[in-house]
């Protein structure tokens, strides 16, 4: 990529927002966390809304990089979440993370498994958070969208990897009830994924992008099939 290009794209203002200390994100580091604006998705259940339908951000990954420079040995690393981070091209401003000595945590859905692949392979990312949004075949009912073969050859790269992730999933269980959850934990578990799966409780908030509320429906947890490791958030 030529010079030009490159800081080309660190100017673009691509970052919604930035939160500059987070001691819970980013396992065992003390991190900040760069929100991407917009999203391919539109989970109902999300509740970044904002961020999603944000198609303009406030900063640059130039006026991030010249924040984390007056935190270089006082952060451990940076949390690259949104909307869906992978829309953009995060080669160049991984590289530049690097070169400050931070580790990079990436949270993302998945869809761009071509991107994935090629910070996989420059080993650019310390830690990643793959979303599973839902079985294969509630998928385009949850996420309003068609991209799980995407997320499927996302998870598969990771399984296959050395790299540190888990895989989690929201919970709302009007969306999501248990035979749904039971058929992602025997997918992982017959690719092989034998790390902790992480099932998050939604959160009720004004902000979600289908206005829905707490469920009506109960969910079951002994209902789970015992296969791999759950760990419930």
């Amino acid at each position: 990529m030529s010079i030009n290009k490159e800081n080309n794209l660190l100017n673009q203002k691509i970052v919604y927002d930035l939160t500059p200390f987070t001691h819970l994100d980013f396992p065992n580091h003390l991190s900040c966390i760069v929100w991407m604006s917009g999203c391919n998705m539109r989970c109902d259940y999300c509740y970044n809304k904002d961020i999603v339908f944000n198609k303009k951000g406030k900063y640059s990954f130039e006026d991030i990089l010249n924040f984390l420079k007056t935190r270089v040995g006082l952060l451990d690393g940076v949390v690259l979440s949104g909307g869906e981070a992978t829309q953009n091209n995060l080669v160049p401003f991984c590289q530049a993370l690097k070169k400050l000595r931070f580790k990079i945590k990436l949270d993302t859905n998945g869809t761009n498994h071509l991107l994935l692949q090629q910070l996989l392979k420059l080993n650019l990312l310390d830690y990643v958070a793959l979303d599973y949004k839902a079985p294969k075949t509630k998928f385009q009912s949850i996420t309003h969208s068609n991209f799980y073969e995407n997320f499927s050859k996302s998870l598969d790269l990771l399984i296959t990897s050395t790299i540190k992730f888990e895989v989690r999933t929201t919970i709302h269980s009007d969306l999501l009830n248990e035979d749904d959850i039971n058929v992602i934990i025997n997918d992982l578990y017959n690719r092989g994924y034998k790390k902790t799966y992480y099932l998050q409780k939604f959160l009720p908030t004004t902000q979600n992008i289908g206005n829905i509320s707490e469920p009506i429906n109960s969910f079951n947890k002994i209902l789970l099939v015992d296969k791999i490791p759950i760990v419930w958030r």
